[in-house]
């Protein structure tokens, strides 16, 4: 069997694919909370105790970079090493990046798995981008390569948080006293959704009430309560936060659409953006990801499409080691 896994910082799903199927029909598929374990190897022999299968071939996305088959990765106290996982295993194992992943898992999808916010007149044999938030923020290339997109992995969530606004100033000013370097994975993730919150909350822009103070000290993820209280409208506060956080998120979707100049379009993916769908249409995203200037109309030709399914990271590691299996067996 083939073992496929997307790893994520808050959970780790992984499933058993046959040789001869293709990257969408899963076997044995299970998820499980990645911080509940001191590393993947962990999981792993949690699964494969439960789902006692041989392993001929495994590939996993992880949430880092990759080098030597290794990741130290950002958002979990994890190190991941092939030669440790082949140990369990008793198979190669390959890593690549999870945006790596969801980009080879992109053409695996349906058109009623994307919606679409903006249409734009792509060019499809141009470029194209994936943008990630969740636990960290992910970012990916496609490159056109003459024939078809090429995902290539990229760590541009890290670089350094550009404010615009004097609110946003001011938020960041707050941040660089708490971290020695302020990145887009600090502000454009789930805990930057919490950072944003209480900034606001700190800085006297809205009373906090009651009832939200204790739904959100007692939720496993403050970011979920803050986002659905802000959709429903139900707090100030809430619906400040989220509304500076989407526009972060737009402006840095458009930074990455024009370093590499995405023609083709942007892919919205992680386990955030399907959930605050509402948010991401009001257009709030999308003013932010025009404002470029002088090059606001080349932002404006570019489509951007939110992926709704949740598994396409898993898919683009199963579609990775499946093209691997088959090109080796030749």
């Amino acid at each position: 069997m083939i073992l496929a896994g997307d790893i994520g910082g808050t959970k780790s799903r992984l499933a058993f694919f046959s040789p001869e199927g293709d990257a969408r029909a899963a076997v044995d598929e299970r998820s499980l909370p990645s911080r509940d374990y001191p590393g993947l190897a962990a999981v792993l022999k949690d699964f494969l105790q439960a789902h006692p299968r041989p392993v001929e071939f495994t590939c996993f996305g992880v949430p880092g970079p990759v080098r030597d088959g290794r990741c130290e990765t950002p958002n979990l106290p994890w190190v991941v090493d092939t030669r440790e996982l082949r140990r369990v295993t008793g198979s190669e194992v390959v890593l690549i990046n999870d945006l790596e992943a969801t980009g080879y898992g992109i053409p695996t999808l349906r058109p009623e798995e994307f919606f679409v916010l903006s249409e734009g007149r792509p060019d499809p044999n141009g470029n194209a981008v994936l943008i990630a938030p969740g636990t960290g923020l992910g970012e990916g290339i496609l490159f056109w390569d003459g024939s078809r997109h090429r995902p290539s992995p990229s760590e541009g969530g890290h670089c350094t948080f550009a404010a615009r606004t004097a609110l946003e100033i001011d938020f960041k000013v707050r941040l660089q006293k708490r971290y020695d370097h302020v990145s887009f994975d600090r502000v454009v993730s789930g805990s930057g959704l919490r950072r944003l919150y209480n900034f606001l909350k700190e800085t006297g822009y809205a009373e906090e009430p009651d009832w939200l103070a204790r739904e959100i000290a007692g939720a496993d993820d403050p970011a979920v309560v803050i986002s659905r209280v802000a959709i429903e409208e139900k707090s100030e506060l809430c619906v400040k936060a989220l509304d500076m956080w989407t526009s972060i998120f737009g402006t840095e979707a458009g930074n990455l659409a024009l370093k590499a100049l995405a023609t083709a379009g942007v892919y919205v993916g992680g386990g955030i953006a399907p959930k605050i769908l509402p948010k991401l249409k009001d257009g709030t995203f999308l003013t932010a990801f025009h404002d470029k200037g002088r090059l606001s109309s080349v932002l404006g030709q570019i489509p951007v499409r939110v992926i709704l399914n949740d598994k396409a990271a898993l898919y683009g590691t199963a579609h990775y080691a499946l093209e691997h299996w088959k090109s080796a067996a030749r």
